[in-house]
């Protein structure tokens, strides 16, 4: 039993038996009691509980409140499978951290904000983030695990890079007692896996990553990649099992995040007009939110499915969607799946070869770009980046010259929003 998993264990006893406040409840005491009834009773029975400490933040608290509890509340919101509320407590975290100077808890804002930025499938404001984040954790001598830079490296499929980190994550978390990071890592393992076509790996890693049951959110996450990894193996015992604990927590929730990972992940188990309709079910529900990168993902499954089904035609369609967003994305290995399908339709798609843009800048320097083309000083910029305004103004430089411009007023025209 983790460390993490006993502690929420006492306090779900400790709620439980604690008297009823004296006060009107507030969000704080909202997420106290849903997660007793999480940890207690099941899903269902904090899921209501944990909605109204989402309705009630903010309300009655303090700024230092605010910023002790939006942390959770992040998590909260990705255990709802709340994508809208995921974006703003993130985002508001990180403002109100830098607001206040709070720099101690910045590494965990900036973290939690990039993970979120990676769902949404914006990878080059994962990795600007991430640069922020190493800068804040050397300056405050956090030992925050690599969380936010493995899930960029996973979701790119840089193999070398994202092995070196599972390796030393898992080491590191073992050692430390740190259940959390260790699903994480498998659960990572899985995605990177799954992008390249192993689904051997995938299914094993995504196995283990399930294991941890008190890591509700990415475990959750694993069972999804279990699910495409079995069933692509040929283990539809396995994935029928994992859709099952799946839907127990997807059907509970209800929104259009949750179910549409739901149906994309039936339609993988399915056949015929049911799989073709399921899957229709997960890109029009995945649309209707800001996780893009499961939305390419069920165009590319889609597409492959309608491919096996010998309806090149249609297939093209999807894969032609899931090749260009999985590509503008950044996700290199799963754009790669898509090509390589489109290839077998008869479609030739060629790679990308040439950065443009941004793309030819380092992370901290898109990162500063960014900064300077939103307005930010030089010295405001260093003050983020903990870094002095000379160096600020020595990498602008550098970014002036690659993106062939001789202002920060040009940046609006050759960065993207």
């Amino acid at each position: 039993m983790t460390v993490k998993r006993t502690a929420c264990m006492l306090m779900t006893f400790a709620a439980v038996a604690a008297p009823a406040p004296a006060q009107p409840p507030r969000a704080p005491d909202f997420f106290l009691d849903g997660l007793a009834a999480h940890f207690d009773a099941g899903y269902p029975a904090g899921l209501p509980i944990l909605r109204k400490a989402l309705d009630a933040f903010g309300i009655g608290m303090s700024v230092d409140e605010e910023h002790r509890w939006h942390w959770l509340a992040g998590v909260v919101a990705r255990l709802l499978w709340d994508d809208r509320r995921w974006e703003m407590h993130t985002e508001g975290h990180v403002r109100l951290a830098r607001g206040i100077g709070a720099l101690s808890g910045l590494p965990l804002a900036l973290n939690a904000r990039a993970i979120a930025m990676l769902f949404a499938g914006d990878l080059t404001a994962a990795a600007s983030l991430i640069q922020e984040l190493r800068a804040a954790t050397d300056a405050t001598g956090s030992n925050l695990a690599p969380y936010a830079a493995l899930g960029v490296a996973a979701f790119r499929g840089a193999q070398a890079e994202a092995a070196t980190l599972i390796d030393v994550m898992i080491s590191d978390a073992t050692r430390r007692g740190e259940g959390t990071a260790i699903t994480f890592a498998e659960w990572a393992s899985a995605v990177l896996n799954n992008g390249v076509g192993d689904y051997e790996t995938a299914m094993r890693a995504a196995q283990r990553a399930s294991e941890h049951a008190g890591q509700e959110v990415a475990a959750t996450w694993a069972a999804v990649e279990l699910i495409e990894a079995a069933a692509r193996n040929g283990n539809s015992e396995l994935a029928v099992g994992a859709c099952r604990r799946l839907a127990e927590m997807t059907s509970a929730s209800g929104t259009d995040w949750a179910l549409g990972i739901e149906a994309r992940s039936r339609a993988l188990l399915s056949g015929g007009d049911t799989a073709e309709r399921l899957y229709r079910e997960s890109i029009e529900r995945l649309g209707r939110t800001r996780i893009r990168a499961d939305l390419a993902r069920a165009h590319l499954l889609y597409g492959e499915w309608l491919r096996r089904e010998r309806r090149r035609v249609d297939a093209r369609a999807q894969l032609r969607i899931a090749h260009e967003m999985l590509d503008a994305m950044g996700m290199e290995a799963f754009a790669e799946r898509a090509r390589r399908e489109l290839h077998a339709t008869g479609e030739t798609v060629r790679k990308r070869s040439v950065a443009t843009g941004d793309e030819q800048l380092t992370a901290q320097e898109a990162q500063i770009a960014r900064m300077a083309r939103d307005g930010l000083s030089n010295p405001e910029i260093g003050v983020r980046m903990f870094i002095s305004a000379r160096t600020v103004q020595y990498h602008l430089r550098k970014v002036f010259t690659k993106l062939g411009i001789g202002s920060r007023s040009q940046l609006d025209r050759v960065l993207p929003d």
